[in-house]
């Protein structure tokens, strides 16, 4: 696929377009999950060290740890060879296509439980076997996707359910654009702006514009109040200041109450 294609193309990507883009040759393995090499190359340690302040329960030992939409790049890796040195019992799920990728160019072998479909429609016996035993449901660069065909709700609902007691979900670096209007709004955006174009404009920016297939703050706090409302806890955090897109991107962590 052609850069130009690739990149109008990158916020359509839902599941069926992740099969094709796992299939295509021309892409990257950052390309193949929805991400230009620039966003990623280089990131990985400060990724993987700010899941883990969110996340401690990685860190630890013997845990049980689900990554939903896992893809085949070195984040993935990464956890992977975490979840090897902590003794976790590690899951990865996401489409045959990505998993054969991610078993293909991992460094090492690892030991892991591949989980091919697409959640939570094709997951129905990993859902009813285990529901209320995972320790970290880890949902990373995934819930924008979700929100374009499928319904975000029906997706965290059944990652929720998979929640141990004291468990947590990361659904993690959600591309939220009022958050981005405000950055672009704010003298720090301009000036990031006029250094990337070279030039003196001033960003065009819509506060009212309503954008299809987009999150934004009406759908993140809907996140955080719906899950509140069912009893769990929400939280809407920050990403570190080191990962490339921290100025318009931001996490929900929920978290089931011992």
């Amino acid at each position: 696929m052609e850069r130009k294609a690739y990149l109008s193309e990158v916020d359509l990507l839902d599941y069926e377009r992740s099969r094709e883009w796992a299939k295509d040759s021309a892409l990257s393995l950052h390309e193949k999950i929805g991400f230009p090499d620039e966003y990623r190359e280089g990131y990985t340690g400060a990724i993987l060290e700010d899941i883990l302040a969110k996340l401690p329960q990685l860190g630890g030992d013997g845990r049980k740890i689900l990554d939903l939409g896992c893809g085949c790049d070195e984040l993935a890796w990464e956890i992977l060879r975490l979840s090897d040195e902590r003794r976790h019992e590690c899951w990865m799920v996401d489409s045959p296509e990505m998993l054969a990728l991610l078993a293909e160019h991992l460094p090492e072998s690892r030991r892991y439980r591949s989980c091919a479909g697409k959640f939570p429609d094709e997951h129905g016996a990993l859902i009813a076997g285990h529901r209320g035993s995972f320790d970290v449901v880890l949902v990373y660069s995934v819930l924008m996707y979700v929100s374009v065909h499928d319904s975000i709700f029906n997706f965290v609902d059944k990652a929720v359910e998979l929640l141990a007691p004291d468990g947590r979900l990361l659904l993690g670096d959600i591309p939220n654009r009022s958050k981005r209007r405000r950055f672009f709004r704010s003298p720090a955006g301009i000036e990031m702006h006029r250094a990337f174009t070279g030039s003196q404009d001033t960003p065009q920016v819509d506060p009212w514009e309503l954008e299809y297939g987009k999150m934004d703050d009406s759908i993140v706090f809907a996140i955080m109040q719906r899950y509140r409302a069912g009893g769990y806890e929400t939280y809407l955090l920050p990403q570190g200041a080191n990962l490339p897109m921290a100025n318009r991107r931001e996490d929900i962590l929920i978290e089931r109450r011992p």
